[in-house]
């Protein structure tokens, strides 16, 4: 099996200024992904995705190989999906050829080699079209509430829901952005991430966090260090 991964990191962001290679407990925030990636046991071709030069620079530097992603591609607007279509169509004219799809988001940096290791022995193994990383979260969104147009309360399933026992609900999960796997043609065909058949990848609440703000890499940076 071959596998490519790519890591989107673009140029613009507004939360952090340039928070793709903002430092993160002594490496570029990139970097951290970059490596994940490289040390993996799977025969697997890493490659980031940037409109940026000085992103790509740093890609280089940490041996990830680099796509120059046109300007229509790196608008605030843009959808992962083209992006990672734009890459696989540049390295396919280039003779190589991929079984599955990775896709690894650079603010996850808690995401380490063995997530995607576990990851694709599910994936593989299983038969399955795609995967997704979750967490499952403390409240399960089953017991929630909606406001219906007219300010008054509904469950969001039904008004018998919010109030069963938790152990009597079906087990929730919520994504975390750290790892997404898809076989290669079956996203060509559907351009969705997401199929009939896709398997969770469970990690805990502490290791997803997903890098937005300076208070989000403080977290990581203590979860580094501890």
């Amino acid at each position: 099996m071959k596998f490519l991964a790519v890591i989107p990191a673009r140029g613009g962001s507004k939360g952090i200024v340039k928070k793709n290679i903002v430092d993160v407990a002594g490496k570029p925030l990139l970097a951290w992904s970059i490596e994940a990636a490289l040390a993996i046991k799977e025969d697997v071709s890493v490659f980031v995705s940037s409109d940026c030069e000085e992103i790509l620079k740093v890609a280089s530097k940490y041996g990830a190989k680099t796509i120059l992603r046109p300007p229509e591609l790196a608008l605030d607007k843009t959808a992962t999906e083209p992006v990672l279509l734009h890459a696989i169509e540049l390295v396919q004219t280039q003779d190589e050829s991929f079984d599955y799809l990775i896709l690894l988001q650079p603010t996850s940096p808690l995401r380490n080699h063995k997530d995607i290791e576990k990851s694709i022995k599910l994936i593989t193994e299983s038969g399955a079209d795609a995967l997704i990383s979750v967490y499952e979260p403390s409240h399960t969104p089953y017991k929630a509430f909606k406001e219906r147009t007219d300010g008054f309360l509904e469950g969001l399933v039904d008004n018998k829901t919010p109030f069963m026992r938790r152990q009597d609900l079906p087990r929730t999960y919520m994504p975390n952005g750290a790892i997404y796997i898809v076989k290669i043609d079956w996203f060509k065909k559907t351009h969705t991430l997401f199929a009939n058949t896709t398997l969770p990848y469970v990690m805990s609440e502490e290791k997803s966090i997903d890098i937005d703000t300076q208070e989000d890499i403080k977290k990581v940076e203590e979860y580094i260090n501890a």
